[in-house]
């Protein structure tokens, strides 16, 4: 009879994390996707000014250019159509993966896709969103550059020889280098890894995202410029109530994420219903875009002086409350219509505007407050409440706002999850019959052990009893379809089952003892501080349904797990998860 050694059965050793020496390769490799993903935002807003000096001020130049001064008159209602049947072309007839903003269909390849993200894809992605924000579409360049910075990493990982959750990790390595450079927010585009992307947080993840990050960082002042990306000087108070105050604004902007991720998806049902090609959808949705540019031009485009204007407090009442308006309608308009653009921009001024005008109600500066409400419409509606406090304070590198961005997060995140099943980056996998579960806790197959779920002393069989006997007893009083055979010092000698009785009733020699019979078996056993997850993947590779748990020092059988007991763990888990009572003094419980 053959064993396994111990570390063939538990292949690392037991320790808080699975962490192994590729997690040093892995962060290697990520220093030139955090290149890659610097140089791709770099190409991204250069891309995207390049389109809005072709649109509105008809020169070749990637000079900034600010389309908010260059609408006016009738073009403002074609150029932005112009700009939606290019994008309609592109995704028709080059790839249907640029539609929309870019973090769903991430989520998606990293999910269902092994992390594989086409060339095609980081070529177009960025192409196809300059046109749309260049021609005026409503969008900022956050999701386009998490798909092409992703696109980057995991077309890095593909030139080599990684599995399928090692691509992943390059891949949001990219991602989040990408935001890095586009934003100068580290901290937030590493957290932002870990609650949207990773669905995991684990080192060998963890580490290379952060490698990735610092060379991105490090990059963005020689290609885009340093600095916050918006200057904020007005006092913060740091009295308990205006940490209230923030709850309640946070609150308020949950129902506003909650409000605007409806409906958007409302009219996304609207353009499945024309009887058109989804083709031409994007340029029905920018026909509002258009509309909606003649009424206030600041709605166009990115809109990141909008942004600079609510932090400042420039903006009048009445100017705000057109803003938050119009840029609502014509962004859910054209995002509906499967164009391609981000969401983050967009989110940041609709937030920041309730925000400004709760504002005025409130003691301070109302730019404040509008910096409150960015960090609550994010966090719901993205549901990263720790990405949303961190990002609202690193854009303008006012680092005292944290306690209240902190308490906006976490009222809008309390709302958003108790009104919406899902968020507005998860919704989208939904409708194509994705399930998405963004509670992260550990696996109770990786927190239990053999020994608190196998079932101790088990029934053996001798390996003196005759193959006759053997056939005898499981033709009438077996209960089990295997059993361990065991010497006469309980040392596990094999594993003897209704298969091998099917197999053994045509042998010459019945008289046979089963320790003669399964001499030249192998037999899959593990230990006592075997982790339950081990003995899952054992069963599965091997077909055995009940595994023999035996003294690594002595051979003695000291229990048996089957599929049943390893159902027990996930048992255990509900039970903790929803049994509720109170301490028993007379017990001790």
């Amino acid at each position: 009879m053959s064993f396994p050694s111990r570390s063939a059965v538990e292949s690392h050793r037991l320790a808080d994390h699975s962490a192994d020496f590729r997690m040093i390769l892995l962060a290697a490799m990520a220093a030139p996707v955090g290149a890659g993903g610097a140089c791709g935002a770099w190409v991204l807003t250069k891309l995207i000014a390049l389109a809005a000096n072709v649109f509105w001020l008809r020169r070749f130049s990637t000079a900034p250019a600010s389309i908010a001064d260059a609408a006016h008159g009738w073009s403002t209602l074609f150029i932005p159509v112009i700009g939606g049947l290019v994008i309609g072309l592109m995704a028709r007839f080059g790839s249907e993966k640029i539609r929309g903003h870019g973090i769903p269909e991430a989520i998606e390849a990293i999910l269902y896709g092994e992390s594989r993200l086409s060339l095609k894809v980081a070529i177009l992605k960025p192409v196809s969103s300059a046109i749309s924000i260049g021609s005026g579409g409503p969008f900022g360049a956050e999701g386009p550059i998490i798909m092409t910075g992703g696109a980057i990493g995991s077309l890095f990982a593909q030139c080599f020889h990684l599995s399928a959750a090692e691509r992943k990790t390059l891949l949001v390595a990219g991602a989040a280098a990408g935001m890095t450079a586009i934003f100068n927010t580290p901290l937030a585009a590493i957290l932002l890894a870990v609650e949207v992307l990773l669905f995991e947080w684990k080192p060998r993840s963890f580490v290379p995202v952060v490698a990735a990050v610092l060379v991105s960082s490090v990059c963005r002042p020689l290609m885009i410029g340093a600095g916050p990306m918006f200057t904020f000087a007005a006092a913060t108070p740091s009295a308990a109530w205006a940490v209230t105050a923030a709850s309640g604004v946070g609150v308020i902007s949950g129902l506003q994420a909650t409000l605007v991720s409806s409906a958007l998806y409302r009219v996304e049902d609207v353009f499945h219903r024309l009887p058109i090609h989804w083709m031409w959808w994007p340029a029905i949705g920018a026909v509002v875009v258009g509309f909606g540019g003649l009424i206030d031009p600041r709605v166009l485009g990115a809109g990141y002086a909008n942004i600079q204007a609510l932090l400042d407090s420039s903006l009048t009442t009445q100017a705000v409350i057109t803003l938050l308006a119009v840029k609502a309608a014509v962004w859910l308009a054209a995002l509906g219509s499967g164009t391609s653009g981000g969401v983050l921009a967009p989110l940041l001024i609709l937030g920041g505007a309730l925000g400004c005008l709760v504002g005025h109600a409130l003691p301070g500066d109302a730019g404040l407050w509008a910096m409150v409400g960015m960090a609550g419409i994010m966090s719901g509606a993205m549901r990263a409440p720790i990405t949303g406090a961190l990002f609202a304070v690193e854009l303008t590198d006012h680092f005292e706002a944290l306690p209240l961005t902190i308490a906006a997060a976490g009222g809008a995140y309390a709302v958003s999850v108790l009104l919406m099943r899902r968020s507005i980056l998860t919704e989208k996998l939904a409708r194509r019959g994705r399930h998405i579960l963004q509670e992260y806790t550990v696996d109770p197959l990786d927190f239990m052990q053999a020994r608190q779920l196998m079932t101790c002393n088990p029934a053996t069989l001798p390996g003196s009893m005759l193959v006759s006997d053997m056939l005898a007893f499981f033709g009438k009083d077996a209960t089990y379809r295997s059993y361990p055979v065991v010497d006469d010092e309980d040392r596990l000698l094999g594993l003897a089952s209704r298969t091998d009785a099917l197999r053994w009733q045509g042998r010459d020699s019945p008289a046979a003892t089963l320790a003669e019979a399964l001499s030249d078996a192998s037999l899959p056993v593990a230990y006592p501080d075997t982790p339950s997850s081990i003995l899952a993947d054992l069963i599965i590779e091997t077909g055995v349904g009940r595994i023999p748990i035996i003294d690594p020092a002595t051979r003695r059988v000291v229990g048996i797990l089957s599929r049943q007991d390893l159902l027990q763990a996930r048992h255990i888990h509900r039970r903790a998860e929803t049994h509720r009572s109170r301490f028993d003094e007379r017990r001790g419980q």
